[in-house]
């Protein structure tokens, strides 16, 4: 049988790929992939077509095959999906060690930039040069061999323990339900939340109303359900996931995975020379060292905090005069505030909710990028997906196909939960001159359309949406060619937050919002008495929200910086920083580390601080577009050029300059948040 994964496709063949193709693919590739490069160095050839794009092509191959394979496993999760997924770890693992710990290899990149060919070559690929030979380093190709097995061990270890992390948490998240069959329980959940809960209780044929761990059911029963010892154990419960607490204690605990992590990241970075794994993350970043970070989140903490105190008094208070409350809990902030929130504002996200219909935001959202890069996005519908619930696309400009991308936009079960983009095919021209189009996956976990009706989102949920379309714009509309360099590749972690945040901007501007926004029945936009209270609410609760996130950026550098394996010193760390900038603390029982798949499963251990740091960058950016007009078709071609164009082939400092005229101003965010 032919195994589709080996075949070559312009977009992957999920209708044909299974499970069984997964691991067979991957081991021959790496053989196939290990020959190609070992012909390569006994051959005399180190020219860039002859030698550098040959390896491009051997990696984008083993990408093509591997990529949907990660992808399923985070859209289609399966006991047999992640077996095979899983599988392949240690041997992908194995190899990109061994490929960067290769001293032949290492010297055909260092002798490349001694040679006159490389002064020829263009900036893109002078920047492949660099980044490589750094990358090298960091992988250990200078240590003796010994440490050079070590070194590989490790890395193959923590490949294994990141998906075992996310692995805890899915499940963790699946593993718990509580079927309510009072409907009463359910006093002041949104209709729309009360009928997905319906009919998840129908899909399992039981009466009644299930409710999960999943955001589109956990966020709605904490803001707004009135039942508070049904909020208190869905707070419980999410805030236990994984661990060794709640009622799933021990079960899925992460508490191991997260130490053995943490122990050898930092044996990790100090094979490398590095002090700590904080500095060994930072040698890819825009920041210079962990000092220059602490540093930066701390001066956002002491400007934001005192005004988190008073945000915070302001709903203690409200919650004792108007209900009785005389101490919050956890389980009651959310739901308070929102109370807080409709009586200074007389606005919900209830009552925005039929005036975001997801089609209308998403071709709302179309109609931005439009007016800002010319851009036309058509829906096609002769695409393989993986579930019936993606759309896919075409993006024209000038009136060629530049790009595509796959929407998906729901919850459902056995997906991961959040929103995230990942790429699907990377642009670059390949050895036979022809150009490969950038593909991107985009993906949510917005409430499903249920009860005949369209899915309504939250303004929260237009706002992730634009984010991850930023993340998309940034993968597809580059117009380099060099793959390693070419859209997010290369970009540096502390930046590639810049065109997603960016884009956010977009969900609050009036003029935006007249064609983002429509009512579900008679396509109405937003009315303007409601428009001007969303927009006066929108930094409702602003410099709390800064400090929570704070509070993760730091325990996360400190973690990263400190750990040395003593007893607790997780939990001590977590409990330190939120005694600095927290102006609540939840309950003993409370986990939150366990789940944290954002630097303990994915890519932003020791770099967390990026949401912020890039949040810098965007509202000092989108100043630009506040002074010349936020549909300003120059001021969008600039940025267009100077940001999304150029990917990771330009240092993110000097894009940023070249758009904005200087380096970034923090104030700009501070005054955004209404803050300053």
């Amino acid at each position: 049988m032919t195994n589709p994964l080996l075949a070559h496709h312009k977009l992957p063949p999920f209708d044909q790929i299974r499970p069984e193709h997964m691991h067979s693919a991957v081991a021959e590739l790496l053989v196939a992939n290990r020959a190609v490069v070992e012909n390569l160095l006994k051959g005399d050839d180190r020219s860039w077509d002859g030698f550098f794009r040959q390896l491009e092509e051997n990696d984008d191959r083993l990408a093509q095959a591997f990529g949907p394979v990660s992808h399923l496993n985070s859209v289609m999760n399966s006991a047999s999906v992640r077996e095979a997924h899983d599988a392949c770890l240690p041997l992908l693992s194995d190899y990109y060690t061994e490929m960067k710990q290769n001293p032949k290899l290492y010297a055909a990149y260092q002798d490349m930039t001694g040679s006159d060919e490389y002064r020829r070559l263009d900036v893109a690929s002078r920047k492949v040069i660099e980044n490589a030979i750094r990358d090298f380093r960091l992988s250990g190709v200078d240590l003796p061999p010994d440490r050079q097995h070590r070194f590989a061990e490790i890395s193959r270890r923590l490949s294994e323990l990141s998906s075992q992390f996310n692995n805890h948490v899915l499940d963790a998240t699946m593993a718990w339900t509580r079927l309510v069959t009072d409907a009463d329980d359910l006093a002041g959940l949104p209709e729309q939340a009360r009928s997905e809960a319906e009919e998840r209780a129908r899909e399992r044929e039981e009466q009644g109303f299930l409710l999960t761990l999943d955001l589109p059911c956990y966020l709605p029963m904490l803001t707004y359900c009135e039942n508070q010892r049904l909020r208190q154990d869905l707070y419980e419960a999410y805030a236990t996931r994984a661990s060794d607490q709640g009622p799933n204690a021990g079960e899925y605990d992460n508490s191991a995975v997260m130490e053995e992590i943490l122990t050898l990241r930092q044996e990790q970075a100090r094979l490398l020379g590095f002090d700590h794994y904080g500095a060994r993350s930072l040698a890819t970043k825009m920041a210079r060292s962990t000092d220059e970070v602490l540093a930066f989140l701390r001066d956002l903490a002491a400007r934001a905090r005192p005004r988190a105190v008073e945000e915070f008094e302001e709903l203690a208070e409200f919650a004792r005069e108007q209900f009785g409350i005389e101490s919050l809990e956890a389980w009651d902030i959310a739901f308070y505030s929102e109370k807080l929130k409709q009586s200074r504002f007389q606005i919900s996200d209830d009552e925005l909710r039929p005036y975001f219909p997801a089609d209308r935001v998403i071709q709302g959202m179309f109609e931005t990028v439009q007016r800002l890069y010319d851009l036309e996005i058509r829906a096609v519908s002769d695409i393989e997906t993986w579930h019936e619930d993606v759309t896919t696309y075409n993006v024209h400009r000038s009136g060629t196909l530049i790009a595509r991308f796959y929407l998906d936009p729901y919850t459902r079960q056995h997906k991961q939960g959040g929103a995230w983009m990942d790429d699907c095919r990377v642009r670059r021209i390949r050895l036979d001159g022809s150009l490969q189009l950038p593909v991107a996956y985009l993906n949510c976990n917005f409430s499903r359309p249920a009860g005949g009706k369209p899915s309504l989102l939250t303004h929260d949920d237009v706002v992730t949406l634009f984010h991850e379309f930023g993340h998309g714009l940034h993968h597809m509309l580059t117009r380099v060619d060099c793959a390693d360099v070419s859209g997010i590749n290369g970009v540096a972690w502390d930046a590639v937050e810049l065109p997603s945040q960016f884009m956010e901007n977009w969900c609050w501007q009036p003029e935006a919002l007249a064609f983002i926004s429509g009512h579900v029945d008679t396509g109405e936009p937003l009315p303007p008495e409601m428009l001007d209270k969303m927009l006066a609410a929108r930094n409702f609760q602003a410099a709390m929200a800064t400090v929570r996130q704070l509070e993760f950026a730091l325990f996360d550098l400190r973690m990263h910086t400190e750990y040395d394996g003593t007893p607790g010193q997780v939990q001590r760390i977590l409990d330190e920083v939120r005694q600095e900038v927290a102006v609540f603390h939840p309950p003993g029982y409370h986990r939150f580390q366990h789940a944290f798949s954002h630097i303990f499963g994915g890519g932003y251990a020791a770099g967390y601080y990026s949401y912020k740091w890039a949040e810098v960058l965007s509202a000092d950016a989108f100043a630009r577009f506040k002074e010349d007009g936020i549909f300003n078709r120059q001021t969008g071609e600039r940025f267009l050029e100077s940001v999304l164009e150029k990917g990771g082939s330009v240092d993110a400092m000097d894009l940023f300059v070249e758009f904005r005229g200087r380096e970034p101003d923090a104030e700009a965010l501070l005054r955004q948040d209404g803050i300053a």
